[in-house]
């Protein structure tokens, strides 16, 4: 009882830092559609968490830059020129 109190008063005890998000970032660009959640895990040039690497990929898929594939292979959907030349649109709001 007092480990799940003490959990729950620690909310940001699997809060990455902006390296590691950083990280887990480039490494989804690098291997974009080759891998899924735990070989991508197991190619990580550092040592992450697996409960902070899910925070990372649920954070990074709620800001639309990677994306899941039926399969489970992680694929990065960002693109920024897109964004640019959207954003300049009057009739859509990014």
């Amino acid at each position: 009882m007092k480990i799940l109190q003490k959990k729950q008063d620690n909310f940001f005890a699997r809060s990455p830092t902006l390296s590691t998000v950083l990280m887990v970032e480039k490494a989804i660009e690098e291997y974009s559609g080759e891998f899924n959640k735990t070989e991508l895990w197991k190619k990580l040039p550092k040592k992450v968490m697996w409960q902070t690497y899910l925070v990372v990929l649920d954070y990074l898929e709620n800001i639309n830059k990677i994306g899941f594939d039926r399969n489970g292979t992680i694929a990065y959907i960002w693109n920024p020129l897109l964004t640019k030349r959207l954003s300049k649109i009057r009739e859509i709001k990014l």
